[in-house]
């Protein structure tokens, strides 16, 4: 297998111009694992603009680190009526960063805006039968029919986030990103200090009031101890490398394979995996335009795959940093199984890929795979399977782009003749793979509702909304094992393995949080 290589000699390179660091110790620098595209996270998913929106905006509920919603913004709520009605009581003293106080019609507002784009949200909002402002601080939430992860739906991880903005703001049409960048989290955006693919500041917010608890991945109190922080996007790896070891950045999010040896010995710096869940990858794959129309041809994709290649590409040979024999959820889940693993044989039988492919119709259509270049674990992905789908007789037209431009694209249901695409490769966390509530790659709906590729399988939707009242585990793990099954049949997508992404700071920082990247109760030592 071909895998990239970048020479350790490239850290000795000589020194590039230094990033300009503030004179104060108070300033943390970081590196994002991809430019920071997209402001609004309720139009994208990406996790880089997830992130930034956790410094920015407040939720109502926060998962701790064992998955648990907790209130963050709320100071309480009551329910009744056996699980159809809601009271929601705001804490007090909740501000925007623009010196409003925040309103139970903010959160009406933020919350519909959100419910119109996340896979749990639509779900919740199709439980709905009113949300309103009873008061300033109470809102009243009334359900057709028992909806028990409402807390989690608003305080998750994954997916488009339910943030809570001004309803200037939030009456936004949810397709489109919002003017302003206005929250009510610990950090302000310094939106006057951006400057596109290159810079974005965040100021401590001096009016948020943290919770009293000791933080807990999105729960508890969240104190911010830097007055400023600065996402620096670098144009390479072996840049970042460098400006890491001359302490000319505190920070690097996602160090590429190359160089975690080094990371790893030099005695200033701290290799760590916050998130032990992994990187779930996967290649989405367009069933609006062929040849992934085709349901012939989507298992002819998916049998020329190698989980084996696309990992050791992405996390090198070491088998503590990947897995393979990956289906639809994450091994290891209580909805994991092996149901229909037989379809992707590792490693691939390509001559009986190639079978398939030949006798599924495919005619030589071009296949246009979308890639976001500067993005590592996709390029390289990505690189893979299109190496293995050219050798079973693909016509692959491999787009490597920037990470805007692929977004825009895979964003479009447009036939290739109007810049549209066949496939892409991307991931999620692995955590999020454990539920067919939270896989937005599984809302099966098709081009109206559905998530980028709008596969349409009515027979899932009918199996996740029985998920979301079954009454035990044993119903949930037997109605996964029917969705996986009917996923390797009809190929919403194509599984890739997971994959562990260390990060990289530096020692002199301390009270990193476990889960995610997150930017309050770090502080310099």
């Amino acid at each position: 297998m071909r895998r990239r290589t970048i020479l350790a000699a490239a850290l000795a390179a000589p020194a590039l111009p230094a990033i300009a660091r503030a004179a104060s110790a108070r300033t943390l620098t970081y590196v994002p694992y991809t430019d920071l595209a997209v402001l609004d996270p309720i139009v994208t998913t990406n996790y880089a603009t997830r992130n930034h929106a956790l410094m920015v905006f407040d939720t109502l509920y926060g998962v701790n680190g064992r998955f648990e919603p907790q209130p963050q913004m709320l100071a309480g709520h009551l329910v009744a009526d056996d699980g159809r009605r809601w009271t929601l009581t705001l804490r007090e003293g909740l501000r925007f960063h623009d010196d409003t106080p925040v309103l139970a019609r903010d959160v009406v507002a933020s919350l519909r805006r959100w419910g119109a784009r996340d896979i749990l949200g639509t779900l919740l909002f199709a439980a709905t039968d009113e949300l309103v402002a009873a008061d300033d601080r109470t809102l009243q939430w009334r359900l057709n029919a028992p909806f028990p992860l409402l807390p989690f739906a608003l305080g998750k991880t994954v997916g488009s986030m339910a943030v809570i903005m001004p309803e200037r703001l939030a009456a936004d049409d949810p397709a489109r990103p919002v003017a302003e960048i206005i929250g009510s989290g610990p950090f302000r955006y310094v939106a006057a200090e951006r400057v596109q693919g290159h810079l974005n500041v965040y100021a401590r917010f001096a009016g948020y009031q943290p919770r009293q608890e000791p933080p807990d991945l999105l729960a508890g109190g969240k104190v911010a101890q830097f007055e400023r922080v600065e996402w620096h996007t670098l144009p390479d790896a072996a840049t970042a490398a460098a400006a890491l070891q001359r302490g000319e950045i505190d920070w690097w999010e996602q160090p590429t394979t190359d160089y975690w040896p080094v990371i790893s010995r030099h005695p200033a710096l701290t290799l760590d995996v916050l998130d032990r869940s992994g990187s779930y990858r996967y290649v989405r794959l367009n069933w609006l335009n062929p040849p992934f129309d085709n349901v012939a041809v989507r298992r002819a994709a998916m049998a020329a795959v190698s989980q084996a290649d696309v990992v050791t590409a992405i996390a090198g040979t070491d088998p503590a940093m990947s897995r393979i024999g990956v289906g639809f959820f994450a091994p290891d889940s209580p909805m994991a199984s092996t149901i229909g693993l037989e379809a992707m044989r590792e490693p691939p039988d390509l001559e009986a890929a190639r079978r398939m492919l030949a006798a599924s119709g495919y005619a030589g259509e071009r296949v246009v795979m979308s890639i976001a270049a500067t993005v590592m674990p996709i390029n390289l992905c990505g690189q893979v399977v299109a190496d293995a789908w050219r050798r079973i007789g693909f016509n692959v037209d491999f787009h490597a782009v920037e990470i805007a431009a692929s977004l825009q694209q895979i964003a479009s249901q447009a036939p290739i003749t109007q810049g549209g695409w066949c496939a892409s490769a991307d991931g999620m966390a692995g955590v999020s793979a454990n539920d067919p509530a939270l896989i937005a790659n599984l809302h099966t709906v098709g081009r109206n509702g559905g998530t980028y590729g709008w596969p349409d399988i009515p027979a899932v939707e009918v199996l996740r909304n029985r998920y979301l009242v079954a009454p035990d585990l044993a119903a949930r793990q037997a109605i996964c094992r029917d969705i996986q099954r009917i996923c390797f049949e009809q190929v919403p997508y194509i599984p890739a393995g997971i994959v562990q992404q260390p990060t990289a700071y530096s020692r002199g920082l301390t009270g990193v949080l476990r889960g995610l990247p997150l930017f309050w109760n770090v502080r310099r030592v």
